[in-house]
This record gives structure tokens, C-alpha cells and sequence, in this order.
């Protein structure tokens, strides 16, 4: 398939061709016929692109703000590394997308193959989107039209807030795509409306629509007229659909409305709001999100959730459906906001106008290439570095942003050959695999595992995979690298555990390694070669000053992330493992309070680790500290002496014999050495970890975090 993204870092809009995406669970797989480019938001992110790195820092403070904590806390070499990718990642554009359905998911039951849909899918000749965001077309509605009906949404997502009713006065402010829509459909429900805007083409086209109209270019005073208009007593409701830096939109609308007046923000404005406008009138001010209850919401959006319709009338996908209706019967026409049609090919063009021309509305994009040609899987890549064979060739599966910044940079730099990345959604691995000269981009995972040109199979998907994916590659007789955790049950454990000895039943078997990289970090090596010459047992004390994650985030989904005792901490329990040397023979642990508010309290806990030697450790694993505050700290006690890491840039010995520090020019955690490892280890070394430590630190790790999961919180629990 092709596909349009926007790279942040040169401002270079470009077609990257990519393999075609797969429909997943609760997904519809489209293939596209038009899309329409929102002038207002596309132009914004080409622009913010194009912009220079200041102008970038300028646009956004509070990324700055972000970037400058890092520098204190991770220091000025890992932050530069970590803004640079960022940059370097493109984003995927357009969000307009209509088409024809060519597969459709497990769990997709009224959606079927053939079926013309709307969606929010981006500019692709392949699109998977989840079922929610996708609207069957009415018959009577042709595809060219039907390109407005997200766009649409916005606007109408910003009427059902104001709640106009009929007969009420109500006042557009900036009548772009969405404003001049925005005016149809409040003219559609039986109110009077006054357009307002700069550009006397665009007020033309809302006079046409039926509204009255006012021109603050041609000094034309927005409130004097919105007095008028309203005969004096101040309009009910103002729309701004306008896209400035200025605060005046807010503040004629504070003005121009009547007391009790309702105002909505559906574009992007200044709003360094006074006080006493809104005071004096008990105006009511509210920001509208996107098209409708349900967006940003996972449930909703990728598991397929659809929120109860007694509940919650109108969502995005049912807001789709009743602008499609308006279509349908004549009440909402968008023949007029054409500007002008380009091929998919040419989409080059289209972005040139969208920047060049402001004047611009509609520009739609068509798509013509045959079925086939989109469908293929994958993709042969011609990046800057291309694959040469030789050595342990790799298979990459998921290209999200830990493999793409960190673990496929420290397996190149640790020699691995690239040979084959995977994503389900198609673009990423295409983009990754590009950047970092990957020979092929596949969305097809049981390929690239059954491949013969591929040695190694490293996982870095979402964490519930993890332990299926490992034992299908271990049964192929691949190497395995996984990313921790190693599975969230007792079941995946065991699970992976039978794949591999099933594979080194007959003798010398495929490697396996989960990626604890801290054992490998420099400090944590001089760490270990100290207390190599301690025989008493040693006391640990761990710190994870871990910072909070949304409850609603897929790590803390305990089927999907397993929770981040055993999707992070992990970490640090394989990390005590190893520095006591020691087998684990008991683990507890307390966590946080009762569960109250946002629910979460598995990731505010306190674990105690006992070992076969007599060594015993205490990992604090916190989510609730301060950003400010370094995220990592380790303390080992032993024969009266002290080592101390701090963030993994510096190392202090206390009493220690012949050694005092260890400081870095920047943080190292070890994911290059951890990559070398493992690859020594293919190559014929010994183990990089032991996998009995492996399957022992997984089972630890479930262990403790289901005795926090059932920890009981009353008196007679042994509480203070």
C-alpha cells in the first residue's frame, strides 16, 4: 500500500510505500476511494514541520518545559538522542477517509464485505480502522461527499454542546471547511446564524448557506454586528471554528453574548480569557473535542466498546451516521467546498496548495491503483543502509517506539543483521525498516518467524503476545530476544518454558533472553566484579521512581499489559537476581493504600526478595513521585561497604577498597551490551542469561504481583 505521512523534522510531506495492513479484532480493512485534506488541521502540522527548532520550541512551552526535566534528570546527551528521534518519526496524515470494505475482524458483525464506510482512516489506499469509527454510506450519498463527514462531525460535535435551539441566534467565527459546515447544520436545525470571517469568498459561500455575514477586514465590528443581528439583546451561542494565536475570537464572543450566553472553542485560539467578560454575563465556555464521546478512549475506539445508546446518544461513529443523513437528504451539501481534485499520486501538489493558498477548502484526494497492488504484505526496502548477509540475521516483531529509538538501534550498533521488521498496521515497519536498512517491511508475523533467511526473532510487541509469539519462534528453531516481560500468567511461563526444552530435547537449542538489559549496564558489571570478592550476604535497596501512567493506558490492563509490577519491576528483580547470584527461595510485597480514585495502586508498592544465600533486597517501586526526582537509584550493603548508582550516570563506593566512583559522560542502562550478549551468544558463547534465571525471575515477578492484587487492606490482614 501507499500512504502520506509528515516528517517533523524536515517539514517533508511524502508517499512511502509500506505493507498493506491486516484487519484486526474489532477492525474494518478499507480499501480507499477518496479523502478529503482538512485544510485547517494539515496545514497546521505542515507548517509546524517546515518550522525551524526554535519556532517548534516556541509553538509548544510546555514540551520545552518537558525536555529541560529530562536534561536534569537523564542528562544533556539521552535527551538530545531521545528529542531527535522524536522528531524523526513521521506522523501519518488526514483523518477523512471513504472507501469500500475488503475484510472485516473477529467481533465485526454489521459491517460487511462491500459495504461503502466513512472513516477516519488517514490518506492510504489501505486503511484498517476499528469498527466504531466507521459509518455505512447511504445509497444517495456519493463517495465525493461523503469525504466531508468527519470534518463535519467537528462541527457538529461543537453544536451539540452549544445545544441551540430553534429560533436561537448563534454566531460562526471563521467559516473554513468545518465553519462553513458548521452553518449548514445550524441552519439545518432551525437557527439564525452570523458568519464571520476575513475572507469575502468564504462569507459568499455561508451567504449561500443562508447566513448573514460580517467582515472584520473590511472594518466591519464582529460585536457591533452580532448586536445587530441579535436585535439588540446578544446572541445565544457562539461557534469558533476559527484557527489564530489571538485571543479576539474569545473575547468578542464574551462581548456579544447575551447573559447566560454559551460559547464553544471547536478550533484553536488564544485564550488568555478576562475574568469579568464572563462574570458580569455567567457565560458558559467549553472546548469541544474533536467529533464526539468516544474519541481518545481505547475501549472505544481499538476494543470496539460502543457506549450505550440510552446513555450516550451521540458518539463520533453515530455522529458520522447523522451527517451522512443530512447528506442523504440535501440538508448538508458540500458540492461548493471542492476547490479541486488531485490523484492520489499527486498528493505532492495538494499539500503545496494547501500551504501556498489559504484561500483553499476542499481538496480531495482519489484513489485508482487495482485492489492487488495495495494488498501486498511485504515490502522490499531500499533504505540508506541496506542488508547485507552474514552473521545472526534478525527478525524485528513491532515497531513501536522502544524497539524503533532503542533496541533496534543497540542491536545494529551491537553488529545484528537487519533483516526483517514487522508491524501489524504496515507503516511503521516500512518507516523503521527504511531508517535503519531492514532488507524487507512486513505486516505478515507467521512469515517472517517461518522465514529461512532469518536466524533470531525479537519480540517487541504489546506485552500479551509475548509468550505465544516466543514459543511459535522457538518452535521454528529460531533464537528468540524478547522484550520483558516474558509473559503475564503461570500459563505463558509454562508455555514458553516447554517450547524451549521441546527444542533442546536432542541437545544444543536456540538461545532465549528476555531483554534485562541493567545486568549489562557498565556500572552494574563493576558493581558485580566488586562484590565478586564479598562472600557474606548482601543487603539491596532498589528505587524505581517510576511516574505515573493513565489508568486507562494498555500497560496497566492487567490481560493486555499485565500491570507494571510485572511489565516493569521486573527489571529490578531480575537486576537483584543477578547481583546477589543467588537463587530466589521467598517474595512479598505491600502496596499503596486502598483502591481509590483513578483505582491504581499495583504501581505504588513496596517488594521484599529473599535468596538462597541469605541476601535479602527491597525494591520500592513508586509512581506518585516527583518528575523531578532521579528514576532510578540502587544501594547495595555488605561488609560494611556501600555502592551506589544514582540514574545510571553515577557510581559511589563507600569504604570500598581501591575504588570511589564511576561517573558517565551520559546514562547508559545497558541495551547495547544486553544486544551484544545475546548475539555472543548465538554466535556459540554461553548463555547471556541462564534461562532457568529466566523462567525463575518470571515466575517471581507473577507471583508478587498477584500477592499484591489480593492483598487485603482491613485490621484483620495484620495492618497497622
Amino acid at each position: 500500500m501507499k500512504q502520506i505521512v509528515q516528517y517533523f523534522n524536515t517539514g517533508e510531506t511524502k508517499i512511502v510505500e509500506a505493507p498493506a495492513p491486516t484487519a484486526g479484532a474489532q477492525q474494518v480493512l478499507i480499501r480507499t476511494t477518496n479523502t478529503l485534506i482538512s485544510a485547517g488541521t494539515e496545514r497546521m502540522l505542515v507548517g509546524f514541520g517546515k518550522a525551524s527548532m526554535i519556532q517548534k520550541a516556541r509553538q509548544q512551552p510546555e514540551r520545552v518545559k518537558e525536555v529541560l526535566a529530562k536534561v536534569k534528570t537523564d542528562g544533556l546527551m539521552t535527551t538530545i538522542d531521545a528529542v531527535r528521534s522524536k522528531l524523526d518519526q513521521p506522523i501519518p496524515l488526514g483523518y477523512c477517509n471513504v472507501g469500500e470494505v475488503i475484510a472485516v475482524g473477529r467481533g465485526v458483525a454489521d459491517i460487511s464485505i462491500g459495504d461503502r464506510v466513512v472513516s477516519n482512516g488517514p490518506h492510504a489506499d489501505v486503511v484498517a480502522v476499528g469498527r466504531t469509527l466507521c459509518a455505512k454510506i447511504p445509497d444517495s450519498v456519493d463517495d465525493e461527499t461523503a469525504a466531508f463527514t468527519v470534518v463535519a462531525s467537528i462541527g457538529l460535535q461543537g453544536i451539540r454542546l452549544a445545544r441551540p435551539t430553534l429560533g436561537e441566534t448563534v454566531v460562526v467565527t471563521g467559516v473554513g471547511l468545518v465553519g462553513l459546515l458548521t452553518v449548514q447544520l445550524l441552519r439545518a436545525q432551525g437557527c439564525r446564524v452570523l458568519a464571520i470571517d476575513f475572507d469575502s469568498a468564504k462569507l459568499e459561500l455561508a451567504r449561500g448557506f443562508g447566513a448573514e455575514t460580517c467582515n472584520p477586514g473590511n472594518g466591519e465590528d464582529p460585536v457591533e454586528a452580532a448586536m445587530a443581528f441579535s436585535r439588540g439583546q446578544g446572541v445565544d451561542a457562539v461557534i469558533i471554528t476559527a484557527s489564530t494565536s489571538s485571543n479576539d475570537p474569545v473575547t468578542q464572543a464574551a462581548h456579544m453574548s447575551r447573559k447566560r450566553g454559551r460559547i464553544v472553542l471547536v478550533g484553536v485560539t488564544g485564550l488568555e480569557l478576562n475574568r469579568a467578560d464572563f462574570y458580569e454575563k455567567e457565560l458558559t465556555f467549553q472546548v469541544s473535542c474533536s467529533y464526539g464521546p468516544g474519541r481518545y478512549d481505547p475501549a472505544y475506539e481499538k476494543d470496539g466498546h460502543d457506549y450505550p445508546l440510552p446513555f450516550v446518544r451521540w458518539t463520533e461513529g453515530r455522529n458520522f451516521e447523522a451527517v451522512l443523513d443530512m447528506m442523504a437528504s440535501r440538508q448538508l451539501v458540500t458540492e461548493a467546498l471542492v476547490t479541486r481534485r488531485y490523484p492520489f499520486e499527486q498528493a505532492g501538489d495538494a499539500y503545496e496548495a494547501l500551504t501556498t493558498d489559504k484561500s483553499g477548502l476542499g481538496l480531495l484526494l482519489q484513489y485508482a491503483a487495482p485492489v492487488e497492488e495495495r494488498l501486498i504484505r511485504s515490502v522490499v526496502l531500499d533504505g540508506p543502509n541496506a542488508f547485507v548477509r552474514g552473521g545472526s540475521s534478525l527478525a524485528v516483531i513491532g515497531a513501536g517506539n522502544y524497539a524503533s529509538r532503542v533496541l533496534i538501534p543497540a542491536f545494529r550498533k551491537a553488529g545484528g543483521q537487519l533483516h526483517t521488521i514487522v508491524s501489524a498496521g504496515g507503516l511503521s515497519s516500512a518507516i523503521t525498516g527504511r531508517k535503519f536498512g531492514f532488507a524487507e517491511a512486513s505486516s505478515d508475523t507467521d512469515a517472517a518467524i517461518a522465514n529461512p533467511a532469518v536466524d533470531i526473532v525479537t519480540i517487541a510487541t504489546r506485552h500479551d503476545s509475548h509468550a505465544r509469539l516466543t514459543a511459535q519462534a522457538l518452535a521454528a528453531g529460531k533464537h528468540v530476544f524478547v522484550e520483558k516481560p516474558l509473559g503475564l500468567t503461570e500459563a505463558d511461563i509454562d508455555l514458553v518454558e516447554q517450547a524451549y526444552r521441546e527444542a533442546h530435547a536432542a541437545g544444543a537449542g536456540p538461545q532465549l533472553m528476555v531483554g534485562f538489559n541493567r545486568r549489562f549496564a557498565p556500572q552494574i558489571v563493576k558493581m558485580k566484579a566488586l562484590l565478586a570478592g564479598t562472600r557474606e550476604p548482601k543487603s539491596f535497596a532498589m528505587l524505581m521512581n517510576a511516574g505515573a501512567i493513565p489508568g486507562d493506558h494498555w500497560t496497566q490492563d492487567l490481560e493486555r499489559g499485565g500491570g507494571r509490577i510485572i511489565g516493569e519491576a521486573c527489571h529490578f528483580i531480575d537486576l537483584m537476581r543477578f547481583l546477589a547470584g543467588s537463587p530466589i527461595v521467598a517474595i512479598g510485597g505491600r502496596r499503596m493504600g486502598r483502591p481509590g480514585g483513578d483505582g491504581l495502586v499495583e504501581d505504588k508498592a513496596s517488594i521484599t526478595i529473599g535468596f538462597a544465600d541469605g541476601s535479602f533486597g527491597t525494591l520500592m517501586y513508586f509512581a506518585n513521585g516527583a518528575k523531578s526526582f532521579p528514576k532510578e537509584r540502587i544501594e547495595v550493603f555488605a561488609a560494611g561497604r556501600t555502592l551506589q548508582i544514582d540514574n545510571f550516570r553515577r557510581m559511589s563506593g563507600f569504604s570500598w577498597p581501591r575504588f570511589s566512583k564511576l561517573n558517565l559522560r551520559r546514562q547508559d542502562k545497558g541495551q547495547q551490551d544486553c544486544c551484544a550478549a545475546f548475539l555472543a551468544a548465538v554466535a556459540g558463547g554461553p548463555p547471556a542469561i541462564p534461562a532457568d534465571e529466566i523462567f525463575e525471575v518470571a515466575r517471581a515477578t507473577i507471583d508478587v504481583a498477584r500477592q499484591l492484587r489480593e492483598q487485603r487492606d482491613d485490621a484483620s490482614a495484620g495492618g497497622i
